[in-house]
């Protein structure tokens, strides 16, 4: 049992520390964290209601509305209403969004690509499988392209 809490104690340092090294690229995006997320989200799972958007961020309807705001007044995003329900808003990514997102994605994933340089072939065998284990256990596949 200790043997599976120190591993679960160090595998949540190490993905804090891991997402905090990606994380200082998303700066260069000049977006704030909450609104890159946002986009994130509507980029690759929109257009969403803001209901749906502010459920899958886990914020208030106020909070998703405000930072749909800000991506709006930046170019990087467009609310519409829908036909069928006139007092729902659905938010779509503007090509400018799109183009945002795919450019912070590559810098993450050139600091991870980095990372990897630095591990030895069985390392990065290692992390292989254990990435292949995580995506198993939480259902998850990674995007493949922009």
């Amino acid at each position: 049992m200790a043997d599976r809490e120190d591993l679960a104690n160090r595998l949540h340092s190490a993905a804090i520390h891991l997402l905090r090294a990606v994380s200082r690229a998303d700066a260069e995006s000049g977006l704030s964290p909450a609104r890159l997320s946002a986009l994130s989200v509507i980029v690759v799972r929109g257009p969403l209601t803001m209901t749906e958007l502010a459920g899958i961020e886990r914020v208030s309807p106020a909070t998703i509305t405000s930072t749909v705001s800000g991506l709006e007044a930046a170019g990087f995003a467009i609310r519409a209403r829908q036909s069928s329900d006139a007092r729902q808003v659905s938010v779509t990514a503007t090509a400018a969004g799109r183009d945002l997102l795919h450019a912070s994605r590559r810098r993450r994933l050139a600091v991870l690509a980095g990372m990897l340089d630095a591990m030895t072939p069985a390392e990065r065998a290692s992390i292989a499988h254990v990435v292949a284990a995580i995506e198993r256990v939480t259902g998850t596949r990674a995007l493949t392209s922009d």
